[in-house]
């Protein structure tokens, strides 16, 4: 999907801010490009696997081998990284999982045949060094190990290990599924901004893939999002509901702790407890530019993340081609107003209850009813090929 970078508006990124007020306006200008609602991507995570042996630690040089002219800088610096054979790029996280990330297509139907087949594509890498990707949103397997040295990693590591080990169990064993809408019409941005946060705690609960980490059965039914959740909330947790979305996430973004400073030289940590606002009013040596901005952008992890179009963030990864029905189901929830609406109204008595998803998953009766609910609602409006619509309804039903 398109990134902050081209949604900029008129700003020079080595430009110093000074004021506050020029942080929010930016902020404000880039984070939602409003306009019909035309198209859909992914953004989906994978641990990595020995073929035999699950528990195996994967080195740098066998996701290589495996990855070729297609492995990103952070793991080959020469590397060409080259995207797969529907544009789609290939990142990796800092504990060697491996990302695909699609390209924006105008229909359900289109992605899915694309993203499908660079999955293949991407299986078929990984097997030539006997790999596979898993099927989970967190490693069940193997402890938290960190693969890739970056300054933007090892900063990361530092700010997180001041509240303990989940910054880096988030950083080296989690997987999730990221689904990238448009933002839509200006005049239904604060719907449906609110709508993809009312819908999350019960498809988060339909979807939940990640009981059990580094051999341990946690008790939650998403241990990726006790993860999350264990790391800094300034920059984890949903962003407000407000009726002026594009304020409300300047003021997140704002007040939210800097994670690093990009240096030429020497690591890129800050002291704790530094808000980009702090940085504004010279908390930190040098005045932070509107790149800095940008890259501070970029750190932030809510459940929705505006980044000119919605980056939904809150699902764990599912097994196999299973990614397509979460995907299917958020699209029909917020393509129709109408239906918008009733997704909202389903919603209701669920809206919030993030932890209660993440830890009873449709277990909890209430959770249950607007899961199921919003399925119905989603399958009575997608438009797709019969064979497509019966890989929703199996998808969707696997946990339900």
């Amino acid at each position: 999907m398109a990134t902050l970078q081209s949604a900029r508006k008129s700003a020079d990124s080595d430009a110093v801010i000074s004021e506050i007020e020029q942080a929010e306006g930016y902020i404000a200008s880039i984070c939602f490009k409003t306009g019909p609602p035309e198209t859909v991507g992914v953004e989906i995570e994978y641990t990595v696997h020995d073929q035999h042996d699950p528990s195996t630690p994967i080195d740098r040089e066998r996701l290589c081998q495996a990855l070729g002219d297609h492995a990103p800088g952070t793991l080959r610096p020469s590397s060409p990284g080259l995207p797969l054979r529907h544009g789609s790029a290939v990142t990796l996280e800092p504990g060697g999982q491996v990302e695909l990330s699609s390209r924006p297509h105008p229909t359900l139907t289109a992605l899915h045949t694309a993203v499908n087949a660079e999955l293949d594509q991407l299986e078929t890498l990984l097997d030539r060094a006997d790999l596979r990707v898993g099927e989970t949103g967190v490693d069940p397997h193997r402890r938290p190990r960190r693969l890739l040295d970056t300054p933007r990693y090892d900063a990361m590591e530092s700010a997180f290990e001041r509240r303990g080990v989940s910054g880096k169990i988030m950083m080296c064993s989690t997987a999730g599924l990221q689904v990238c809408l448009d933002a839509g019409p200006s005049e239904r941005l604060a719907e449906r901004w609110a709508a993809v946060h009312d819908v999350g705690p019960p498809l988060l609960a339909l979807f939940a893939n990640s009981p059990r980490l580094a051999g341990t059965d946690t008790g939650w039914a998403s241990a990726r999002q006790r993860v999350w959740r264990g790391i800094d909330p300034t920059r984890t947790r949903p962003v407000p509901l407000t009726g002026d979305p594009a304020a409300a996430w300047a003021q997140y973004a704002l007040d939210a702790t800097v994670l690093c400073v990009r240096r030429s030289d020497g690591p890129w940590v800050v002291p704790a407890g530094v808000t980009f606002a702090g940085w504004i009013r010279g908390e930190l040596p040098q005045p932070p530019t509107y790149a800095d901005l940008d890259y501070h952008l970029s750190t932030l992890f809510p459940p929705v993340r505006p980044r000119g179009y919605l980056e939904i963030r809150y699902l764990d990864t599912q097994p196999g081609r299973a990614w397509f029905a979460p995907a299917a189901l958020l699209h029909a929830l917020l393509d129709d107003p109408v239906t918008t609406d009733k997704a909202r109204d389903v919603c209701a008595p669920a809206a919030g209850r993030w932890v209660e998803a993440a830890r009873d998953g449709l277990t909890d009766r209430g959770l249950h009813r607007a899961a199921l609910a919003l399925r119905d609602l989603a399958l009575s409006d997608l438009d797709l090929p019969p064979h497509l619509l019966d890989e929703v309804i199996e998808g969707s039903a696997r946990n339900g």
